[in-house]
């Protein structure tokens, strides 16, 4: 079992700079594929970037370049480090770990991107 909690959301205008973080709970977390996920209104929920347990990243072609994913398996923790923000990347970002014996999401965090 796994429970994820963000944190790190808010507003920020376009060109600045956000970091939101996943807090895990529950053992094995080092052996999970971790991701971030993000949902805009009337949008289906897309994948954002993801990391394995071996440290390997994929991230989406819309934010290549401008996000970073890293996680931390000593601290149970997951980052997400947003630069040059667009309004576009406003959402709810999710934290999600794909286990071997199950997949867990957070309940989310507010992402605004607005002048």
């Amino acid at each position: 079992q796994v429970q994820l909690v963000e944190s790190g959301g808010g507003l920020v205008q376009p060109g600045g700079s956000l970091r939101v973080s996943c807090a895990a709970s529950g053992s094995n977390f080092r052996l999970c594929t971790m991701g971030w996920y993000r949902q805009a209104p009337g949008k289906q929920r897309e994948l954002v970037a993801a990391i394995t347990s071996i440290g390997s990243t994929n991230l989406a072609d819309s934010v290549k370049g401008r996000f970073t994913i890293s996680r931390n398996n000593a601290e149970n923790t997951l980052n997400l480090q947003m630069d040059s923000l667009k309004p576009e990347d406003t959402a709810v970002y999710y934290c999600n770990a794909a286990c071997r014996y199950g997949t867990y999401w957070g309940q989310g965090t507010q992402v605004t991107v607005s002048s």
